[in-house]
Order: C-alpha cells, then structure tokens, then sequence
C-alpha cells in the first residue's frame, strides 16, 4: 500500500498560506508557493538512525507559572506536525501528524536562523569570515543603510541598531514590506515588486550604538546569508549542502525560499524533514562532529555555549522569556551548565539541546498564531521533563 497524497486546500495562495487552515498543508508544501532552492544531501552517505522506543507520553510536568501538563497534551494541545527525540543518538519517540509524514520537507521558520549561525563558524574557521568586519567592507552597497558600520557579530548576535520591528500582525508595518520584498506576501495591485537586497539596503538606523542592546530582527540573518555568498563565491543552497548537510548524512534534501531575484531566505526559508533537522541537532550536541568528522568548528561551538554578551540581552524585550539568557550566532543560550540551547521558529517549531542529558528534541508545528507565550511555556517545560527523565 502507498500513502494517500494530501490534497492542497481548495485556495490556499500567497496571501494566506501562513493562516488556518491552510498552513496545515502549506508548512509542508513551500515549495509549491514560493520559488525554491534545492540543499542537496549525499545520497551515497546517507546515516541511519538507530530506534529504542521508550513511553513519554504519561511523562507529567508543570509550566513555570504552575499549570500541569503530560507530553501526550502538549503536542495534542500546539499543532503539531512532527515530534523527534533523540537519547544519545538513538530515536526514542517519533511522532507524524496532519500532513507531514517521514519523508516530506517542513518549514521550521527562524531555525533557518541557527542553521545559518552554525555554517558562518565554517566561514570563519576557513579564513574567509570576520566576524569583527564591518558589513559594509563584505557589501559595499550596504552605504547609508542601517547596516553600514554594524559588525559581523552584531548579525549573529542580533544587536544591529536598527529602526525595524517583528510587527507579524500590522498590515501597514515595515515588516510586511519585508514579507512583500523576500516574496512570501503578495504585491498589492498598482505597486512595484521589491526584492531582498533593496530592502536591506533602504533599513533605516536606531537608537543607540551597534553590539548594545539584543533585538531580535529576520532581516539580519537575511543578510547573513547574503555575507556568506559574496565571500565564499557560492550560492547560500550549495554552501549549506557542501559544508553541512552533506557531511551530516541527511537522509533527504532540504529547501530554502528564494526571493524573486534569487536572493535566499537565510533567515527563515529552510525546510527539511524531522529526522534531518534530528540528525542537524545531533551533530551540534556533539560539539559540532558528525560520525567521526569536525562539522562545525569546535572553537565555534565552545564560543556558542560559553559566550554572548548577559547585558545585551537583559536590556532586549526578551528577558523575561529566557531568565538569565543569552543569544550567540543565532542560538538561545539556556542554562550554560547544562549545556542547553535551542532554536525557535515561529508558529511552534524548535530544535532543543541538552548536552548534559544527551537530548535533541525537534517539534514542526503549525500553530495558528505566530508567537503564543503559553504554548511555548508548555513546550519547555515538557522538553525540560523529557531531558531530565531520560
């Protein structure tokens, strides 16, 4: 017997492939909406994963605030598209709902963000990155932008000072200019099509010096991307499959949305399956190694987990989320002892890491609302039982 093939939704589009309830077939199906590159995997290096089920789902927690939860409520009660864990290498739970199954690419939104933090330490590693450069030295036609004096870092760092908010609901906001600019929003009748690097460049500055103060802003991460091809000569989609997912023996191609003049998505377009996202956060637990190969550089790594500025981030908006946290090239910083990091997407996806449990947790969801403090309280708290019971 083969799979039934789900069915796009009677009008699903551009304008509302991001609302219910379209997005429940459209996270897993980008590439039929938005201009796509492909990530090319090895199929010749392909690595199994080894599987030990293990019951999780009666395993019972409290949020923060008091409230009681199991893992069976929390993925029943966030939308969730896909559930991974990872103990020590081997998959001890898997979990597909809706419309994703095993095989089939899932967008996981501001995960692209870490992603794209992890291949810049190869860059930098390699020589051909300085994170201490200014933006404008790598990209010229950055002059008279928000970004021309920022540093390298600032992008990774997320402490550009920069008049731009992450507004996901204003229709008038600047951010939907931006969603208009990387091709993910429609172009309103009677106006010009923009692109990602005009945009980037018409950003406006904000109060305040560069490396101050964390605030959390897509287009920088954009604009990451767009560093690391000028400097390596390469397309970001071959970068990141030559340096990354090749050498992590991704077991399927991943994709990355390209704006309407070829421009990547770095800052949220990728989409690859459950496992692969698995096998991605596997290599970071170990400290950047893959099956007896450096992956992303140790130094890296070490400067991920040790280091990142505590006052920046106390001054952002997002202390209050992550007490004593901290943001490091494009990773939460969680509890420096433990060792535990993650990445977060909106519309409920994560990657979660704790190396002293030796835990990967993934979760692709298509959680109606694109930030949802309570769900997400959940959903740490659920990751914290499983990392603590395992």
């Amino acid at each position: 017997m083969t799979a039934a093939i789900p069915r796009a939704p009677i009008g699903v589009s551009l304008a509302n492939w991001r609302t219910e309830p379209f997005s429940q077939w459209s996270f897993s199906h980008v590439s039929e909406l938005i201009p796509s590159a492909v990530i090319a995997h090895d199929p010749w290096h392909i690595v199994g994963m080894t599987e030990v089920a293990t019951e999780i789902d009666t395993l019972a927690y409290r949020t923060k605030t008091g409230e009681p939860g199991t893992i069976a409520s929390m993925l029943a009660n966030s939308s969730t598209d896909g559930f991974l864990v990872i103990h020590r290498g081997c998959i001890v739970a898997e979990r597909y709902m809706g419309h994703l199954d095993r095989h089939r690419p899932h967008i996981f939104f501001s995960v692209s963000k870490s992603i794209t933090g992890s291949l810049a330490g190869v860059l930098v590693e390699s020589g051909q990155l300085d994170v201490q450069a200014t933006l404008s030295y790598y990209l010229p036609e950055l002059a008279g932008s928000a970004y021309a004096n920022a540093a390298v870092r600032d992008l990774l760092d997320m402490t550009v000072a920069i008049d731009f908010e992450e507004a996901y609901l204003d229709p008038d906001s600047d951010f939907m200019r931006y969603r208009r600019a990387i091709g993910w929003n429609p172009v309103p009748p009677l106006s010009n099509p923009s692109d990602l690097r005009s945009f980037l460049s018409s950003t406006r500055r904000g109060d305040g010096p560069h490396g101050h103060r964390y605030h959390y802003v897509s287009p920088n991460s954009d604009l990451l991307g767009l560093v690391m091809e000028r400097v390596a000569g390469t397309r970001f989609a071959d970068l990141l499959s030559e340096q990354i997912w090749r050498r992590i023996g991704a077991e399927m191609p991943a994709q990355i949305t390209l704006d309407r003049l070829g421009a990547p998505r770095a800052a949220g377009g990728i989409s690859a399956t459950l496992r692969d996202l698995g096998r991605f956060g596997e290599m970071m637990r170990q400290g950047g190694r893959s099956h007896g190969q450096q992956v992303v550089p140790q130094a890296w790594m070490d400067d991920i987990i040790e280091n990142g500025d505590t006052s920046a981030w106390q001054r952002g908006g997002m202390s209050g989320f992550i007490e004593n946290g901290r943001y490091r090239s494009n990773w939460y910083i969680l509890d420096k002892q433990r060792g535990s990091f993650c990445a977060i997407g909106i519309h409920g996806q994560w990657l979660y890491i704790d190396r002293r449990s030796e835990v990967v947790i993934v979760k692709l969801s298509c959680q109606p609302k694109p930030e949802d403090d309570e769900t997400d309280r959940h959903v740490l708290a659920a990751f914290d039982a499983i990392s603590t019971q395992l």
